[in-house]
């Protein structure tokens, strides 16, 4: 990691445009600066820190306080119950909470972020060692209590830097977005990536279409949904004409929706792929091809893999379906307190995404789900849920869909369909997916829903559905 994670915060880009917006309140490097030093210089020894990431400049400023210290950061989302609260800030360790937040039962010592433009005692501490933990940011837990990722200040500027390099990313740019900011995407990328590189930054507090098309930006960031409500609003889509890169990922980007950017903004949308244990390992790059579906090829110091069931390295030939392995400068240094479940998510330096993809002879990536609900063994053959949702997408009556395997006597897993929409007729759609993939990946089941549950960065929670 040359020089310093983040340089804004020691005067490197002093002489730029740079500023920080969050919410509508902004800052210049310096001002940000003086606050994010002087409270920093207040948590040096602590064990960890906790903040309560709301979309607001506050958590910026609690965010890089405790990584100019050198004190790892635990971001505790804003939703978080008081049970997975508490467990958060038990197993990380944290000895601060940063700010005033309302957790009745939390009894850790409150720091007060400084609020002023101006606070005295702002010098800036020695640069923290490169392989010192960063972030401690918890899992959604899906298969048990969350697990805390350690991310270290090296890990972090490689994958933000091969990201600049994939994205053509510059001081010259303004990056726009509304992400939550206690997950990778809206974070590491929308923020720290921005006092990396030295762009201007503006946090939309919610990422509405209006407030997209208003910022002027020349990099946006969203997650499907965000781009979905963009590209309903035509007048704020075509407003995104001005702009450099539009950016999805978190989860696959419908391919209407990508179609639909294209006609209203003029740009094919960059997709890339990551998780919280590797950080964003792939992506479409600037001056690369821009396929619907496609998540591009790996960044700059990252290598992957695909791996069948019985451990054999398969074929990059677009169509065989296997686990992707990921290697490099982006992993993370395992999961907190949890050694045996951090080596049984490596294989050597392998890491196992537990996502399901297939790599192109071109070197392109796809995602076609996760190994656990998304590849459907059914009848003999292995179903990406993925493909079949693509399929249902591309229905005039389809507005959202989700592909489960049920347990079924005769086929081992049977396709169930959930969507969203108008006019749906079950019989139509069973029909579209076997005349546009093959009659094998055709549904069994069509149930209409109102709406797909979903988390806060816009994945369906395949776990709810049915219940």
């Amino acid at each position: 990691m040359p020089g310093p994670l983040l340089p804004s915060l020691r005067g490197a880009f002093a002489d730029g445009p740079g500023r920080v917006a969050v919410a509508g309140e902004s800052l210049s490097w310096a001002e940000l600066s003086e606050r994010v030093n002087s409270l920093a210089a207040r948590l040096q020894g602590a064990a960890a820190v906790a903040v309560d990431a709301q979309p607001t400049l506050h958590t910026v400023v609690a965010v890089l306080a405790g990584l100019a210290a050198g004190v790892p950061v635990v971001p505790v989302p804003p939703d978080a119950g008081p049970i997975e609260r508490s467990h958060v800030l038990r197993d990380s360790g944290a000895s601060l909470v940063l700010g005033a937040p309302a957790w009745p039962e939390v009894e850790l010592p409150c720091v007060p972020v400084p609020t002023e433009r101006s606070v005295a005692g702002g010098s800036s501490l020695p640069e923290p060692d490169s392989a010192s933990a960063a972030l401690i940011v918890y899992t959604s837990g899906t298969t048990g209590a969350p697990k805390g990722v350690v991310l270290s200040r090296r890990a972090l500027a490689a994958g933000i830097d091969g990201l600049a390099d994939a994205w053509a990313w510059t001081p010259d740019d303004t990056l726009v977005h509304g992400l939550p900011l206690f997950h990778v995407h809206g974070l590491v990328l929308g923020v720290l990536g921005a006092l990396r590189v030295g762009s201007r930054l503006v946090h939309t507090g919610r990422p509405t279409p209006d407030a997209y098309a208003a910022a002027q930006g020349s990099l946006y960031f969203g997650v499907p949904t965000v781009w979905g409500r963009v590209v309903a609003q035509a007048d704020s889509a075509r407003a995104l004409q001005r702009a450099r890169l539009l950016v999805s990922g978190s989860a696959p980007l419908p391919v209407p929706v990508f179609d639909q950017l294209v006609a209203l903004t003029g740009h094919a949308p960059i997709e890339r792929y990551g998780m919280t244990e590797s950080l964003i390992t792939l992506s479409t790059r600037h001056d690369g091809e821009r396929r619907p579906g496609s998540v591009g090829v790996p960044i700059e110091g990252v290598a992957t893999r695909l791996v069948g069931e019985d451990g054999s390295v398969l074929t990059h030939d677009g169509t065989t379906i296997g686990e992707l392995h990921v290697r490099g400068t982006t992993l993370f240094d395992g999961y907190l307190g949890r050694p045996q479940a951090t080596a049984e998510a490596f294989d050597g330096p392998w890491f196992r995404t537990g996502d399901a993809a297939v790599v192109g002879p071109d070197g392109l990536h796809r995602i076609v789900g996760r190994q656990s609900s998304d590849i459907i063994k059914t009848g003999g053959f292995k179903v990406g849920a993925g493909e079949v949702e693509t399929a249902l997408l591309a229905h005039p009556s389809v507005v959202e869909a989700a592909v489960v395997g049920a347990p079924d006597d005769d086929l081992g897993q049977r396709i169930v369909a959930y969507v969203v929409g108008e006019g749906v007729v079950a019989a139509d759609l069973i029909e579209h997916v076997a005349a546009s993939l093959s009659v094998h990946k055709r549904p069994r089941e069509v149930r209409v829903v109102a709406e797909l549950p979903r988390n806060a960065m816009g994945k369906v929670q395949k776990n709810l559905l049915g219940q």
